[in-house]
């Protein structure tokens, strides 16, 4: 794939951005592996870094059960980079007017409070993080995105980073607590789904585990400071107008109001 090509796909998507007007695949186009589609999403952020008032602020673990995976064809997760501009406290609003086809997911956000080694084990991500209740609202720059998206397609547009709500720090759980933890989403009060942690590659750490060994690959560790959300619990739903919880024993939750 030639730096021209590249360049193409990254302006193809900042333009779907800035238009509001999906587009379609970028498969149907241009065939890319894996790495390839990685560094489309990596110079697409230098591009948001350079042009707009924002910084990276962590990132986000997609496609953690095997459902999603066999939809993109892969045998391991992805993972899109969070900006400042995509993360939202608890209980503020959200217009959808501002996205394209967005969807909504529970997941469980970790808070890196030391610098992380690069490539770190679980013990030592468990000593350096904190944790939060979490809805991530994913949404892609493509025409009917979800389910028909491939690998590469999902990768260039920052794995469908749309939205990540984020509810107060609390210390995190023990190893085995942290498989085992229940979830409530509510809609309008209703509740809507439920579902456990070990959704998420049996143990949400092990989300944040393969990320540490990913990002290791690009050169990359994670930074004091740095959110992580680590995976849905559910399979991802079509977002409506209206209030959602995301309810989660001895964590927290995670509030959002969607409107117009």
């Amino acid at each position: 794939m030639s730096k021209e090509s590249i360049l193409e796909i990254v302006h193809q998507l900042k333009k779907a951005h800035q238009s509001k007007q999906p587009i379609p695949f970028i498969r149907d186009e241009f065939d890319l592996t894996e790495e390839e589609a990685y560094q489309v999403q990596e110079l697409y952020i230098k591009h948001q870094l350079e042009e707009n008032n924002v910084h990276i602020s962590g990132y986000k673990v997609s496609m953690t059960s095997k459902e999603t995976q066999a939809i993109a064809s892969t045998h391991e997760p992805a993972y899109g980079t969070l900006l400042s501009n995509h993360v939202i406290s608890s209980g503020r609003q959200l217009s959808k007017s501002e996205l394209f086809q967005p969807l909504i997911e529970p997941e469980l956000i970790f808070i890196v409070n030391e610098d992380l080694t690069l490539d770190a084990e679980e013990a030592e991500i468990l000593q350096k993080t904190s944790m939060a209740a979490g809805i991530e609202i994913p949404d892609a720059r493509y025409i009917d995105w979800f389910p028909n998206f491939s690998l590469i397609d999902l990768l260039s547009d920052n794995t469908a980073t749309g939205r990540v709500i984020i509810a107060e720090p609390v210390p995190i759980l023990a190893l085995e607590q942290l498989g085992n933890i229940p979830l409530k989403l509510y809609h309008n009060g209703e509740k809507i789904k439920e579902a456990f942690s070990s959704a998420v590659l049996d143990n949400p750490i092990h989300a944040v585990r393969w990320l540490s060994q990913k990002l290791a690959l690009h050169g990359t560790t994670l930074k004091k400071g740095m959110i992580i959300s680590s995976g849905t619990f559910i399979s991802p739903i079509p977002l409506k107008i209206g209030h959602y919880e995301a309810v989660y024993p001895g964590v927290g939750k995670a509030e959002i109001t969607i409107v117009n």
